[in-house]
C-alpha cells in the first residue's frame, strides 16, 4: 500500500498573467482573512513573505486562532492511494461523498492473483489463512472462466452487447475504439461478480484538508488493520500539505465505539436470521423500494418542463422533495458504483443475503453453474464467520457478487440525475436495471413525469 500527495502548481498562463500561487494552508488562511478584513485580496497577499510561505500562515494570518473547522475546507489536497482493497475503497467513498476522484475500474481492467493481498497483511486470523487463500484463488479461477465464457457469447452474437448501430456502422477510429471498449465491457461486466472484494485497487481523491482529517479519524478508529494502515499513510502525506491540521487526525473514542456498535447491530440481525432458520438462497431476489414525501404530483411535471438534458434546469419542488430508494439483494459490485453518487446519505448493512453471478444474462448457463455454486457458498461462509465471531475482517471473504441491502436518501432532483446517468448507453446493465426498477415505482407516484425524465440518455461510458 502506498499513498502519495500530489501538489498543484500554476499553469504557464496563470504565471504569465501574474496570478498568485499559494500553498493549501496559505490559501485557507487567505480565505479566512476575508472574514476579518474588507481590504481585498491584494492587501492580504502583500503581507505574505514569498521566501517563507509556511511562516506566513502562522505569523500573519494565525489560522489556528480562527477556530472554525470550516477554514480547513479551503485547503485542497490531492492524494493517490495505491493498493487498497476494493472493500476499503468502497468504505472510503462512503465516507467522502463530496470528494472528486477516480478508482481503477473492474469494467475496464482485467484483474488477477497479482492483485490479491497477503492474508496476514489484512488481518485474516492465522487459523483461517490457508482456507481464505485457497477460496480467493478459486474465485479468481472462476473469474477467468466466466470472462472467457462471456467473451465467447459476445463473439457468437454481437447483438447481445447492445452496441448502437450508429457506432457499429461508423468506420472512424474513435467509433471503432468505442465499439471495442463496449465489447470488452460486456464480458467484464458479467465476469466481475466472481472477483474477491479483497483484491487491491487504486484510488485518487481530491478534497479539502478537513475532509482528509475526518477520513483519518474514521480509518484510525476502525478495527481493520488495513484501514488503520491507510489512515496513518494519509496522515503522513497530509503533513506535507496541511501540517497544522494533523493534531486532529487521530483515532476518536466515539468513532471506535460507534463502528463497533454498528457491527454488533448487523451481527444481531444475522443472529435473528439464523435463529429463524431462513433458507440461504443461492441468489436473493432483488426488491426495489421507493419512499417519497407527500407532495402535489402536478408540481413534479411542471418542474421538468425545461429539463432537456440531465444537467438542465429542474424546478424547486423536486429540488426540495425528500426521496429514499433502496434495493434488497444488490450485488456489492453494483453497490460500489451506486455508492459513488455524491449527494445525500447511503447505508449498506454488511449482512450477506445471497450471490449474483449474471445467471439471468444467458439461457444456457450450465457452464457457469459450478462457479455460481462456489460464489453462493463463499458468500454464506462470510455471513457465518461474521455471525460466529463478529470480526470485521469477514468483509475480505465476500465477492463482488455477494448481495446486500443498500439504500440512498437524497432529494428528487438528485435521484433523477442518477437515474438518467446510470441508464445510458454503455451503462453497466445491472445497476441500470436497478434504477429502472425504482423509476417504475416513481412513475406510479408521478405518472405525468414519464417521458420527461431522460431515462437512458447518457453517452457511452
Amino acid at each position: 500500500m502506498k499513498v502519495t500527495q500530489v501538489a498543484l502548481c500554476p499553469t504557464d498562463a496563470s504565471t504569465a498573467a501574474g496570478r498568485p500561487a499559494l500553498t493549501p494552508e496559505l490559501l485557507a488562511a487567505t480565505g479566512a482573512r476575508y472574514s476579518r478584513s474588507n481590504d481585498g485580496l491584494e492587501t492580504i497577499l502583500a503581507k505574505i513573505d514569498p521566501q517563507n510561505l509556511d511562516k506566513s500562515v502562522d505569523s500573519i494570518f494565525k489560522m489556528i486562532d480562527y477556530g472554525h473547522q470550516s477554514i480547513a475546507d479551503m485547503a485542497p489536497v490531492a492524494l493517490f492511494m495505491d493498493g487498497v482493497s476494493m472493500w476499503l475503497a468502497y468504505h472510503i467513498w462512503s465516507l467522502c461523498p463530496l470528494a472528486g476522484g477516480q478508482e481503477s475500474s473492474t469494467r475496464y481492467i482485467k484483474l488477477s492473483s497479482e492483485n490479491l493481498p497477503d492474508a496476514a497483511e489484512i488481518g485474516i486470523p492465522e487459523a483461517l489463512r490457508e482456507e481464505w487463500t485457497s477460496a480467493m484463488k478459486t474465485a479468481l479461477d472462476a473469474y477467468e472462466t466466466a470472462l472467457q465464457f462471456w467473451e465467447g457469447v459476445a463473439r457468437e452474437n454481437l447483438a447481445v452487447t447492445r452496441i448502437p448501430a450508429s457506432l457499429l456502422n461508423d468506420s472512424s477510429e474513435k467509433a471503432q475504439k468505442t465499439v471495442a471498449r463496449m465489447r470488452r465491457n460486456y464480458a467484464f461486466d458479467r465476469a466481475r461478480y466472481f472477483l474477491p472484494a479483497a483484491l487491491k485497487t487504486n484510488v485518487m481523491m481530491v478534497q479539502s484538508a478537513r475532509a482528509w482529517v475526518s477520513l483519518c479519524q474514521n480509518l484510525l478508529s476502525h478495527p481493520l488493520p488495513e484501514a488503520q494502515r491507510l489512515g496513518n499513510l494519509i496522515r503522513g502525506e497530509l503533513a506535507l500539505a496541511a501540517p497544522r491540521l494533523l493534531k486532529h487526525a487521530t483515532a476518536q473514542n466515539s468513532m471506535c465505539r460507534g463502528i463497533k456498535r454498528e457491527l454488533n447491530q448487523v451481527r444481531g440481525d444475522a443472529e435473528v436470521a439464523f435463529d429463524q432458520k431462513r433458507v440461504w438462497p443461492q441468489e436473493a431476489e432483488v426488491k426495489a423500494h421507493l419512499w417519497v414525501a407527500d407532495w402535489n404530483a402536478d408540481d413534479a411535471e411542471i418542474d421538468l418542463e425545461l429539463h432537456d438534458n440531465r444537467y438542465a434546469y429542474i424546478g424547486p419542488t423536486l429540488r426540495m422533495l425528500p426521496v429514499k430508494f433502496s434495493w434488497y439483494g444488490a450485488a456489492f459490485a453494483d453497490i460500489r458504483d451506486l455508492n459513488r453518487h455524491r449527494t445525500g446519505s447511503k447505508n449498506c448493512p454488511f449482512l450477506p443475503l445471497g450471490f449474483y453471478g449474471a445467471r439471468d444474462q444467458h439461457q444456457n448457463i450450465e457452464t457457469l453453474k459450478p462457479l455460481l455454486d462456489m460464489g453462493a457458498t463463499l458468500s454464506a461462509r462470510a455471513r457465518d464467520l461474521f455471525r460466529e465471531n463478529g470480526r470485521a475482517d469477514f468483509v475480505y471473504w465476500i465477492l463482488l457478487g455477494t448481495q446486500f441491502y443498500f439504500e440512498h436518501t437524497t432529494t428528487a432532483d438528485k435521484f433523477i440525475y442518477e437515474a438518467e446517468l446510470r441508464t445510458g448507453v454503455g451503462a453497466h446493465y445491472r445497476y441500470a436495471q436497478h434504477l429502472r426498477d425504482v423509476l417504475e415505482l416513481w412513475y406510479q407516484k408521478f405518472p405525468a413525469t414519464r417521458g420527461l425524465i431522460l431515462e437512458g440518455s447518457a453517452e457511452p461510458e
